[in-house]
């Protein structure tokens, strides 16, 4: 897809596609009867074997654990929220505002703030470039490249580096009156107010500036990262002298901060040091920080030759050989009168100046009082892999060309109306809470600008809000961020999707590297290699490949893309079958097939024998591509002819995946009644937690060693209830409230993928307050900084989770195999909640009130959509709403 032809993700290619209907209908008649979410008689019945009484399989609680045992120290009587000063971030439901500038938590603010349509991305910096924890200008998948070396080598471990990196940073405006240079930290400022609005993706900031001469003078500044056009950023800076005459200089600037072109920076000499100490390749003991370079990263390969107010430079990546290319371009209006009614300024002298790291173009002008100056700057980046960057160049030009015709501010209404769309589709409301509102949607709309233009490449864990995990890809798109667009923005779960298949050449390789079958997609990635370096934590979560194919199973059955299934997805299926089949085996009697040497979700558990998650996902995935094989070949015989030659694939095959994945092992624990999270689990001791000495220390990844941690029953974040929410139809009402009980107590939550899958199934069980405890927590944890690290970019997955808390979790809805049912657990002091999901390519209104489920299409289109379960009544959705009563609201205990 090319830049200027946008798509508003609505659409998804064979919505009304009939193959393999026979396939899908078939699934959800044989989805088990346990996929909906526990009803009242269930949770009965589940309270008195497991429940409140603080019972585990009837035994006492108290000789598992001891009183008030929690690895868990956060306050829970603490509101997420509390910490957020509503004088300077006052609620607004569709914006976030600050009413003064940050001076301190510089790198809080400029994630918070951030922009980006998830291909070009910068952080919330000051447009005049001075103060900041990150500058930040990200391209999505533009990364540079280093050898990794192990003290102790071993064959197959990952040898390639890799880190996104900044590209050169064209945002920056600097602005000098009177020879004084604009610096909030060090200027005296009225009137100050900057803020975003999700319904135009304009960051906007104002006030007055009195200069140390006494002069005051208006600043205004606009800013914008197009959705429209995905190679296209905007900013207009608006000078207003108030009350004096003043020289005033405004230099609009492209600088490469990534090799420390910036006067106001530490400059890097690329010798291995700065002049606060050395540079290297690493990231201390953090392993969610970005690293640092010693080797000059960008090299200069093009300048262009100014034309009138338009600059371009173009670099190759050092060591990766990715090219960029930036290019920027000026309108500027001069207006206002002096009090003599005459104009206001004489007028404007322009100076370009062009370098191998900065570019500059540069106004000065003599104003008197009443001057007003307005400097629109268009910028456009392009990147590659392998096109040089003169031509990178090129493209730039004919970016900047399409939006100076189309001018400033009809650019901003092509992005309100593109948000208008996306906000129809995709807001979630919560009637009459003003604050959770906001939180809800600011969440929600980082989730757009972390994907929406992605296209051909991956979500980064941190979006493009900042450089935290160095910009790789995990499994956080598929199992957090991919429910969100596959509901909300089908063509964009589609590239997520596409994203994985073009990934797949590398990650055959990788299988065979590892002596397996099949394909073993990277655990963290930006080039499809796998680029983590220590195992036990990484390559050893062979648990993606199954998330992979259950997101992808995820978006055909609710989209009914079979088009996408038979062409390309079957061979993401087909290879991590095969893959799965190799990794496992079956016990000596044949009974029972396991898989050993592996890594669950929790990371504070390594390389354990039969983690419970990867067994039951890795069943779904053996279960799920023999079924759709098998319904290609009666459905498409010569796709399916086709496929089998391509792969090689026997009906043998077949047969095998059946057979382990019937007869996968699923651990479960006789005297507790609980499914323990991998074969030694629970032989492990408990942590003494409420030591003094230990309690504070977290995150506890940066406080003990990995072996000290190892030797414990601790949780860095929820596995074997993440697997109960995610392959809920697998288990009863009484296993999931035994097995929530128990995990509860060991969840550290350290990880912020944690706290919205226990909030989820809380819900799901009845548990009031943990579920709004742990929904707050997710809701808040960037806005309010719950993990202390949102400086380094706002958490993604998290705010996929958040959604997913309010749909799955407080709204009831479920998709189990392509069963679609709706079983709301709305918290009573909320009344009321209104999502929307897209089925068959058609928005689904859902709106629920206390013992109602109301439902509709969005469009006049009569044809139904179903059926739907709602409440226990099959359903089906039209354009005339439809209500069915029921128990709809989640009681406080």
């Amino acid at each position: 897809m090319s830049g200027n032809d946008a798509t508003d993700g609505s659409g998804t290619n064979g919505s009304r596609h009939t193959a393999l209907e026979n396939f899908l209908d078939q699934r959800r008649r044989v989805a088990s009867v346990v996929n909906r979410p526990i009803d009242t008689a269930d949770m009965a019945k589940a309270t008195e074997v497991a429940g409140i009484a603080e019972t585990v399989g009837g035994a006492d609680e108290e000789k598992l654990f001891p009183t008030g045992y929690r690895a868990d120290q956060h306050h829970h009587d603490v509101d997420p929220a509390e910490g957020i000063d509503r004088e300077n971030n006052p609620v607004d439901e569709w914006g976030w505002y600050e009413k003064r500038p940050e001076r301190t938590s510089l790198g809080l603010t400029e994630s918070h703030f951030a922009l980006s349509n998830g291909y070009l991305g910068v952080r919330g910096t000051p447009p005049e470039g001075r103060d900041s924890d990150e500058h930040g200008t990200f391209i999505n998948g533009v990364h540079e490249t280093w050898p990794i070396s192990h003290a102790e080598d071993a064959y197959g471990l990952a040898r390639e580096g890799q880190a996104i990196v900044q590209v050169p940073d064209a945002k920056t405006v600097r602005i000098y009156v009177d020879d004084e240079p604009l610096r909030l930290s060090q200027n005296e400022i009225e009137d100050y107010s900057r803020g975003i609005d999700f319904r135009d993706g304009v960051l906007r900031r104002s006030f007055v500036w009195r200069t140390p001469s006494g002069k005051r003078v208006r600043i205004t500044n606009e800013r914008m990262v197009s959705f429209n056009e995905r190679h296209l950023m905007v900013t207009s800076t608006e000078i207003e002298l108030l009350d004096a005459p003043a020289a005033v200089v405004v230099s609009s600037q492209i600088l490469n901060r990534q090799d420390g072109e910036d006067e106001y920076s530490t400059v890097i000499d690329h010798t291995g040091t700065t002049a606060d100490g050395p540079v290297g390749v690493g990231s201390g003991a953090d392993p969610r920080k970005a690293e640092q370079f010693k080797d000059r990263v960008f090299i200069p390969t093009y300048q262009a030759q100014p034309e009138d107010e338009r600059v371009t430079l173009g670099y190759r990546v050092n060591h990766s050989g990715m090219t960029v290319a930036v290019s920027m371009d000026h309108e500027m209006e001069l207006t206002g009168t002096d009090e003599d009614g005459d104009h206001a300024v004489d007028g404007v002298e322009v100076h370009t100046e062009l370098r191998e790291d900065v570019a500059r173009v540069v106004y000065h002008m003599a104003g008197r009082a009443g001057m007003k100056l307005r400097l629109e700057k268009f910028i456009s980046y392009h990147s590659s892999r392998h096109v040089a960057a003169d031509e990178l160049a090129f493209r730039c030009a004919r970016t900047i060309n399409r939006a100076k015709a189309v001018g400033f501010r009809t650019l901003q209404r092509h992005q309100k109306n593109w948000l208008a769309g996306f906000w129809d589709r995709s807001d979630v409301r919560i009637p009459d809470h003003p604050e959770l509102q906001q939180a809800v949607r600011w969440n929600i709309f980082q989730l757009i600008q972390a994907s929406a233009r992605a296209e051909t490449q991956g979500v980064p864990a941190k979006g493009l809000t900042g450089s935290g995990y160095g910009g790789h890809y995990f499994w956080d798109t598929e199992i957090y961020v991919m429910p969100f667009l596959t509901y909300t923005n089908p063509q964009f779960a589609r590239n997520a999707m596409r994203f994985r298949y073009k990934m797949l050449p590398a990650a055959r390789e990788r299988a065979l590297e590892l002596s397996h079958d099949g394909v073993l997609f990277p655990w963290r990635t930006i080039n499809g290699h796998e680029s983590s370096a220590y195992y036990a934590a990484g390559t050893a979560q062979y648990h993606i490949d199954a998330d992979v194919s259950y997101a992808l199973m995820k978006y055909i059955y609710a989209s009914g893309d079979t088009d996408f299934l038979l062409d390309e997805g079957i061979h993401i299926l087909v290879g991590t079958a095969r893959f799965f089949m190799s990794l496992g085996f079956f016990n000596s009697s044949g009974t029972r097939f396991e898989i050993h040497s592996v890594t669950g979700p929790d990371e504070y558990t390594t390389v354990v024998n039969n983690n419970l998650y990867t067994n039951v996902m890795a069943q779904y995935n053996l279960r799920v591509a023999a079924e759709v094989v098998r319904q290609m070949r009666s459905d498409r015989p010569g796709a399916y002819r086709d496929m089998m030659r391509r792969t090689s694939l026997s009906e043998d095959e077949l047969d095998l995946w059946d057979q382990a994945a019937d007869a996968m092992y699923i651990p479960f624990n006789e005297s507790t009644k609980v499914n323990p999270q991998d074969d030694q689990f629970m032989q492990r001791q408990l942590w003494s937690l409420d030591d003094p000495e230990v309690g504070p220390k977290r995150p506890l990844l940066l406080h003990y060693h990995p072996l000290t941690i190892y030797r414990y029953q601790i949780l860095k974040q929820a596995d074997v209830v993440l697997a109960l929410f995610l392959q809920g139809s697998q288990f009863d009402a009484e296993t999931k409230k035994r097995d929530y009980n128990y995990y509860d107590r060991l969840t550290t939550g350290d990880s912020s993928l944690s706290a919205v899958v226990q909030s989820i199934m809380a819900a799901e069980l009845g548990m009031h307050d943990k579920a709004m405890d742990f929904f707050h927590r997710g809701l808040f944890i960037d806005l309010n900084n719950l993990h202390g690290n949102t400086a380094d970019g706002v958490h993604i997955a998290s705010c996929g989770g958040v959604w997913s808390c309010l749909v799955y979790g407080f709204g009831g809805f479920r998709d189990h195999y392509g069963q679609f049912t709706i079983d709301p657990r709305v918290p009573e002091e909320w009344g009321g909640l209104e999502y929307s999901v897209t089925l068959r390519g058609r928005i689904v209104r859902v709106s629920v009130t206390d013992g109602e489920v109301t439902l509709c299409t969005a469009d006049d289109d009569p044809e139904v959509v179903g059926p739907i379960t709602v409440c226990g009544e099959e359903t089906m959705v039209g354009p005339e709403p439809v209500t069915v009563s029921g128990e709809t609201l989640l009681r406080a205990e």
